[in-house]
């Protein structure tokens, strides 16, 4: 391997989906000893996911759940949610903390708002990874400060204890995975869905509301060292609520009568419930 490769090894951050060795950025792309290239987007993303990785032609979200999601978001009923996740990063993340990944970014809505811990943690890069490239394209022209790849997150591109925070908004991930990819001492962040989330839009759906499990993940690697519930209600008018109901997962269960009565609310009152929890790495 070449003077030159190894040290622009040293400075890379992603890893060949392919063959897993490291890849280097040539300013338009980036390309592994291998001779495997990836080309770097305008909006300045790069797209890890082989075709053979896809299981469709294109994997994440649709346009219509992409449109509802970034309509919600933008009412900021879910700010609070955002603030208690910083808060955790900012108590808990390494003191030389360099890097941290937003599983499942969507369209940087949490990614971009993780800068500001860039004013405790100066060396801190805030990476962001999501399966659509819709999204992420979206995220790369908008927030130029965060890094954002197309990838699976059951193959994360980084390599062995690469990062120092991983941030797992509803988005799944292997154990091993995590394990691999996290340094020691280093935190994961999860947010799931609390007992009563989003209750009386499901009330609206199914005969006899279950309510989540709130028992916390075990994460073999891991240590749990903070639990949080999240809990507060959102008022919402018939867009957010339509909206809301549309970034869900039962919202092709929804009946066309729910969809009118949805559009047509007023002062629609629903719980918002997170548990959202700090692990360590071991």
């Amino acid at each position: 391997m070449s003077t030159e490769f190894n040290r622009a090894v040293s400075i890379m951050s992603y890893q060949c989906p392919l063959c897993h060795s490291a890849l280097v950025n040539h300013t338009q792309y980036w390309r592994c000893e291998n001779n495997h290239q990836f080309d770097l987007a305008k909006e300045g993303y790069v797209n890890l996911m082989p075709v053979q990785h896809k299981g469709s032609k294109n994997p994440g979200d649709n346009q219509e759940m992409m449109q509802a999601r970034r309509l919600f978001l933008n009412t900021n009923h879910y700010h609070p949610l955002r603030e208690a996740v910083i808060k955790h990063l900012d108590e808990q993340l390494p003191e030389n903390a360099q890097q941290l990944l937003d599983i499942g970014c969507g369209e940087g809505y949490y990614t971009s708002e993780f800068t500001q811990l860039q004013a405790k943690h100066p060396e801190l890069s805030v990476h962001g990874l999501d399966i659509s490239k819709v999204a992420v394209r979206y995220a790369a022209k908008r927030y130029k400060n965060c890094h954002f790849c197309v990838a699976s997150s059951h193959r994360l591109p980084y390599s062995d204890a690469y990062l120092d925070g991983i941030v797992r908004i509803y988005a799944p991930c292997k154990d091993e995975e995590l394990q691999r990819a996290v340094k020691k001492d280093g935190i994961l962040v999860t947010v799931s869905p609390a007992a009563r989330h989003l209750y009386q839009l499901k009330e609206l759906i199914y005969n006899g509301v279950h309510l989540h499990d709130m028992e916390p993940e075990v994460i073999e690697g891991f240590d749990l060292v903070t639990d949080q519930q999240l809990h507060y209600d959102m008022t919402l008018n018939g867009e957010e609520a339509t909206a809301l109901m549309q970034m869900t997962p039962f919202a092709w269960k929804t009946s066309d009568a729910v969809w009118e009565q949805l559009k047509t609310a007023i002062d629609l009152r629903c719980e918002a419930d997170f548990s959202i929890r700090v692990y360590r790495r071991q």
